[in-house]
């Protein structure tokens, strides 16, 4: 989408994208600029076929991402991430209609991409080269290994529906449909319409750059009007936005009876609590301000992470409340085009009622220390041209001295640069405060003393989604109360809508089934894709390290010769680990040992092992970069002989790079038994393999 050049040309009439159409073409809905009023573009008039929408989806969008492997899709997102980078200009010039600045646009902008390139980095690490996720262990089932059990992640075969809030429309739809594309999930993303100008130019580029497959995204400008009533059992629907619209959708008819899954992420009344131990000349007290007064200003204070509620010792109250009003003074408003501007405009002049009607319930009976309503704000004027027209408000600091006497400031939201003070007289006062927002995201703790963040976090974890534990020492490179992370759980209990977002490979293991699959070892390792203990193998005269990664099969195997293990071993290992641990050394202390006896170093075990299974000459395996699930099961004794079975359990494919030869990932399954044939050892070693050069 492009702006009008002028206030006198037409604004644009945006576009849905659905079963691979974009629709609209008769304007409807005026969305105004939050800067000066302007109208930045029209939604469509033509209705939406949701029906298709969905038809295609399962039809068109299922094949097609499935025809992908997470690797694959992995490596998808990695190149649509740098090219939304590559095009971000065209994001940040209309993210300023949202009343964002420069840096509330990097973090929905840049921190969108950013979330690409986190889900794409973890896929290509950990999820498999198929379409099938082996969540183990796999458990024995019956007394003689040929009946078991193990669980599976699979693609769903459905659509996720993204219903997403109007403060993040960059971000807000990237985090949600980074790890449904990894899942093989398509997605059909409707943005809040008054900042979705903001969303139909970026899903615009995500179309444009044909790394998609046809139906994997489709957009819905406007309206959603029967779509949830569309969805099937195999579909799902995640939403962004209010507690009081989240509870009315979560029990929409069609949700209900099909059992589709639903998650919420909903504004709460996050809290900060500052610890009784901090003095007013501690560097934790600046901190604790500072974060304050940050939280109120980015976006405006429009984050469902915001912090709304400031808990701190009574003695220290009035001493928070001035040094808060006096940063909170020095805060620029107004366009973010002018220069020296730090806070920009509310998304809508709706958003600005709201939020002034908020503040006059919160106001009730309180104090208001500075921003709206206080004598200061009277002459409240943001910089620019026509910002008369905008939607700006004031940062607004309010004073609870009773926070137990009114409930308004443990009910009641105020979603913009709004938070209110409250003391506590001791710890459990504030842990009892921290508790009365009834489920919040993320609550920060500001304290100098390890010994508080023992007591105060398990305590309030309860009720909160996250923790932000600030010292000075954390302050360096800590990321802020407000900001999620791809790498951490984003969402909350209670009033936070008691869902889950990002939190690693969480994610994307939420978008697929899990189901429980039991058989005989065999056809365990032939569904899950792994080498399951006790089924089939291959062994052939070729050792399996002198296969090429597109040579090896699941299952190749090699039974090595024996060794038996001798003191001078011991003694040898003792002298290069310099590993003189009693049980390898002391006869006497060894005898008198559960063990009764000496025995060799558990690392002597892995590096004989290693001897018996490795083939020395150069061949296409590169190089061990680790070994999972190690275990020692039993001791292994001097005059023990022990014998290693290496088996190819996993591979995992690399997509090609320009400064390396082709290759994968290798797990292999070790299995290392004494003379009785009873396991002493058991672990994976990773290996990178290259692939057989091409013609």
């Amino acid at each position: 989408m492009t702006l009008p050049s002028s206030r006198r040309e037409a604004a644009p009439i945006l576009h849905s994208l659905i079963a691979g159409r974009w629709i609209g073409s008769t304007g409807s809905t005026p969305l105004a600029s939050a800067i000066d009023g302007s109208c930045v573009a029209h939604t469509h008039a033509e209705p939406i076929d949701f029906a298709e929408a969905v038809h295609h989806a399962h039809r068109v969008g299922v094949p097609g991402l499935l025809k992908l492997d997470f690797q694959q899709r992995a490596a998808r997102l990695k190149a649509l991430a740098a090219y939304l980078l590559q095009h971000k200009e065209v994001l940040y010039t209309l993210s300023r209609h949202t009343g964002a600045t420069r840096l509330d646009s990097w973090v929905d902008i840049e921190g969108g991409a950013g979330t690409l390139y986190a889900y794409a980095s973890m896929g290509a690490a950990e999820l498999p080269s198929g379409n099938v996720v082996h969540e183990g262990p796999v458990v024995g089932l019956g007394k003689t290994g040929r009946f078991a059990g193990t669980h599976i992640l699979v693609p769903r075969g459905g659509v996720a529906v993204h219903i997403n809030a109007f403060n993040f429309p960059v971000w807000g739809l990237l985090e949600k449909f980074a790890p449904c594309f990894l899942a093989g999930l398509p997605c059909i993303a409707k943005p809040a319409t008054a900042t979705s100008f903001l969303t139909e130019a970026l899903v615009r580029l995500m179309h444009d750059s044909g790394l998609l497959p046809p139906g994997s995204l489709q957009l819905v400008i406007g309206g959603t009007g029967n779509l949830l009533d569309c969805l099937t059992e195999a579909d799902m629907v995640t939403f962004t936005g209010s507690a009081d619209t989240a509870a009315r959708l979560r029990v929409h008819p069609n949700l209900v009876a099909r059992s589709i899954p639903f998650n919420a992420e909903a504004d709460s009344l996050n809290c900060a609590i500052l610890a009784p131990e901090v003095r007013p000349d501690d560097e934790e007290f600046e901190l604790f301000v500072r974060e304050v007064v940050r939280e109120m200003t980015a976006k405006a204070g429009q984050k469902c992470t915001a912090i709304r509620r400031a808990i701190v010792p009574r003695r220290h109250l009035d001493d928070v409340a001035a040094r808060i009003a006096a940063r909170l003074a020095k805060v620029v408003v107004g366009d973010p085009a002018v220069e020296g501007v730090k806070m920009g405009a509310l998304a809508s002049r709706a958003q600005q009622a709201d939020v002034a009607a908020r503040v006059a319930e919160l106001a009730a009976g309180n104090e208001v220390v500075c921003g709206a309503g206080s004598a200061a704000a009277a002459g409240f004027l943001p910089l620019g041209e026509g910002v008369g027209q905008g939607a700006f408000f004031p940062p607004t600091l309010l004073l609870c001295r009773d926070p137990a006497a009114h409930p308004a400031v443990h009910d009641v939201e105020a979603f913009g640069p709004v938070s209110t003070l409250m003391p506590y007289d001791d710890l459990g006062q504030a842990i009892e405060l921290a508790a009365r927002g009834r489920g919040s995201l993320v609550s920060t703790l500001v304290t100098r003393d390890p010994s508080v963040a023992a007591c105060v976090v398990p305590a309030v974890a309860a009720w909160h989604g996250r923790i932000h534990i600030l010292d000075r020492e954390a302050a360096a490179e800590s990321t802020g109360h407000g900001s999620p992370l791809p790498a951490l759980k984003h969402g909350g209990p209670g009033r936070a809508g008691g869902g889950e977002e990002l939190g690693g490979l969480r994610a994307v293991h939420h978008c697929l089934q899990r189901t429980a699959v039991q058989g005989s070892p065999t056809m365990l390792a032939a569904v899950t894709g792994e080498y399951v203990r006790g089924a089939k193998v291959q062994e052939e005269a070729l050792h399996p390290f002198r296969k090429h990664y597109d040579e090896l099969a699941i299952g190749d195997s090699l039974l090595t010769h024996r060794r038996t293990v001798t003191e001078a071993d011991i003694v040898a290992f003792g002298g290069i680990s310099g590993d003189y641990f009693y049980m390898h050394f002391d006869e006497i202390a060894a005898r008198e040992s559960p063990f009764g006896k000496r025995i060799a170093h558990g690392y002597f075990v892995l590096s004989a092992a290693a001897g018996l299974f490795v083939s020395p000459a150069k061949g296409p395996v590169l190089a061990n970069y680790g070994l999972d699930t190690l275990r020692f099961i039993k001791p292994v004794g001097i005059g023990d002989t022990i014998q290693a079975r290496l088996t190819c359990k996993r591979k995992i494919d690399k997509p090609p790079r320009k400064d390396q030869p082709a290759q994968g990932v290798v797990a292999w399954d070790v299995q290392v038994t004494n003379q009785d044939g009873e396991l002493v050892a058991s672990y994976d070693i990773l290996t990178l393999v290259l692939k057989r050069p091409q013609a």
